[in-house]
C-alpha cells in the first residue's frame, strides 16, 4: 500500500514540474514591442467600453512595417479599423508608430462621470443616442467628448460633454 501511494506522489509530482516547464517555455517564446504605448497611455480610460479599447487596442498592435505595401519613402499610411459599434482611423508614421488617430463610437455605455452629471443637471431627461469621439495627435495628446441626443416627453436637446462629465 506504502508503494502505491509513494508512487502516485511520485507520478502527481513529476507532472507538475513538467507542466511548469512547458509554461516556462511558452512565455519566454512571448516578445511585445511597445512601439504606441504613448496612444494607448493618452487615449485609454478605464471606465472605457469593451469596444473602445479593442479597437484601440488593435490599432496599437498593429504593424505596418511588416505589411506588403510598406515602403520606406512615404512619410504616412492610414490604416481603417471599424467594428460595428465605432470605426478607427489611424495615421501611421514610417517607423510603424501612430501620428494621429480619430475615433467615433454609437451608443456604447457611458462612464458614470458622465452618467452622474446629465442626471444631477437633467434629471427627468432620458438619454436617446450617444456618440463618443476621440482625436489622438502625437505632439497633443488625445481629446475626448461626448455627444448625448436628451429626450423629456416631446422636447429633445443635444448636449456636448468631456469624458469628466464637464458640459461643454
Amino acid at each position: 500500500m506504502k508503494k502505491i501511494i509513494l508512487s502516485l506522489l511520485v507520478i502527481g509530482l513529476a507532472s507538475l514540474a513538467y507542466s511548469q516547464d512547458a509554461k516556462l517555455e511558452e512565455l519566454s517564446e512571448v516578445v511585445v514591442e511597445a512601439v504606441n504605448y504613448k496612444y494607448l497611455n493618452l487615449s485609454d480610460n478605464k471606465e472605457a467600453a469593451v469596444p473602445v479599447k479593442m479597437l484601440q487596442r488593435k490599432a496599437a498592435a498593429y504593424d505596418v512595417t511588416t505589411k506588403d505595401y510598406y515602403q520606406d519613402n512615404y512619410d504616412y499610411y492610414t490604416v481603417s479599423f471599424m467594428i460595428p459599434e465605432g470605426k478607427l482611423v489611424a495615421v501611421y508614421g514610417p517607423d510603424g508608430k501612430i501620428q494621429r488617430t480619430i475615433e467615433k463610437y454609437n451608443d456604447i455605455p457611458l462612464p458614470d462621470a458622465v452618467r452622474k452629471a446629465v442626471q444631477d443637471r437633467y434629471p427627468n431627461w432620458e438619454i436617446l443616442k450617444d456618440v463618443y469621439r476621440i482625436r489622438y495627435e502625437d505632439n497633443r495628446g488625445a481629446r475626448k467628448n461626448f455627444k448625448l441626443k436628451l429626450q423629456n416627453g416631446d422636447k429633445m436637446m443635444r448636449v456636448m460633454m468631456s469624458e469628466d462629465g464637464e458640459f461643454l
